[in-house]
């Protein structure tokens, strides 16, 4: 599935909320297909916005031989490494210092970014420009669960979105072993990942966008009946991509990201039935005496770059809509679209 970079860009900015930031990059005026060299352009971009206001910095924990005493005395470090006959002893003493684990993210990062084969050599330069600008911040190993410690607020917020960027690369950069160069794998392919990111833009789309309906994730209790708590507790959770609810109305929105939205039943497409029932599921379940539950509306929402579908029917009291919202198209259509959906 071909998604124009500048819809790409909009989509990130939607799903991790971080929309606020999107004139980082004039999208429009981006000219590459590849999505390292977007990628690569929001750092550069971040980065320079960081450096204009200033890095982060942290009082940080650092041990030193000195003369004297400065600071902690790490009494046992200067016997066991014998320098109090040489009137040195080993400190700890705290520093105001870049080496923090964000500005350790973002230098990583970059320092990969340097060495993956096909990233466009303008963006390279411009990026090494930058790399020789960070203060002394060492290189690291990162993992996932680095950025699950980093704790943003008010006066290092610029962060969130870079770190988002630095995040996607980090999961899908790896080293090529014959040229022993980086390699950045398209994540566009991987459906679970692109699913994951489709359905968080437009829950998020739906709550910046619009404000006749509130608009979250749902957990729906099956109507069962049982007699024992045990047999309960064994029922799978059901949760909603995305349920909107006004006064009048209530929408269910249950998004697929698949390369082809039906199956293939002998000669004839068809709609997959697991989306179809679990979307049935959730209007049955969810009914109860208010009356938006009875006359709760279903919507299966697919992306797609041609061949738009629109299938609607009607269950009872519920409208049910099989749809899909082209992804290849200038951003205002896009827009629209969604909208009309909830319309």
């Amino acid at each position: 599935m071909q998604i124009p970079i500048q819809n790409i860009y909009y989509l990130l900015c939607y799903a991790w909320d971080k929309l606020d930031e999107s004139d980082i990059v004039d999208v429009k005026a981006i000219s590459t297909t590849e999505l390292i060299d977007l990628f690569a352009k929001i750092l550069i971009n971040s980065t320079s916005h960081l450096l204009k206001q200033g890095l982060d910095r942290y009082y940080v924990e650092n041990e030193y031989t000195v003369n004297g005493i400065k600071g902690k005395l790490n009494l046992s470090a200067s016997v066991k490494q014998n320098t109090l006959p040489s009137n040195k002893t080993i400190c700890v003493y705290d520093e105001f210092d870049y080496n923090i684990l964000h500005n350790q993210i973002l230098k990583t990062t970059i320092s990969k970014l340097l060495r993956v084969k096909n990233l466009d050599n303008d963006l390279k330069e411009e990026l090494y420009r930058l790399f020789i600008k960070l203060p002394p911040i060492s290189e690291i190993q990162i993992r996932n669960s680095h950025f699950m410690q980093i704790r943003l607020h008010r006066n290092n917020y610029n962060y969130g979105f870079v770190l988002k960027v630095c995040q996607i690369i980090n999961e899908n950069i790896f080293i090529d072993e014959t040229s022993g160069s980086y390699q950045f794998k398209d994540f566009l392919r991987e459906e679970k990942a692109m699913a994951r990111l489709f359905e968080s833009f437009v829950r998020n789309f739906y709550k910046i966008e619009q404000s006749e309906f509130s608009v979250k994730r749902e957990d729906i209790k099956w109507n069962f009946i049982t007699e024992n708590e045990i047999d309960f507790r064994m029922l799978p959770k059901m949760s909603t991509d995305i349920s909107l609810f006004s006064s009048s109305r209530k929408i269910i929105i249950d998004t697929k990201f698949y390369k082809e939205a039906f199956e293939a039943k002998f000669t004839q497409k068809k709609i997959n039935s697991n989306h179809l029932y679990q979307l049935f599921s959730y209007l049955k379940n969810q009914e109860s005496e208010l009356e938006i539950t009875k006359t709760c509306e279903g919507v299966l929402l697919y992306p797609a770059v041609e061949n738009n579908f629109k299938l609607s029917y009607i269950y009872e009291s519920h409208r049910i809509k099989v749809m899909s919202v082209n992804l290849n198209q200038n951003w205002v259509h896009i827009k629209r679209d969604l909208l009309e959906i909830i319309s």
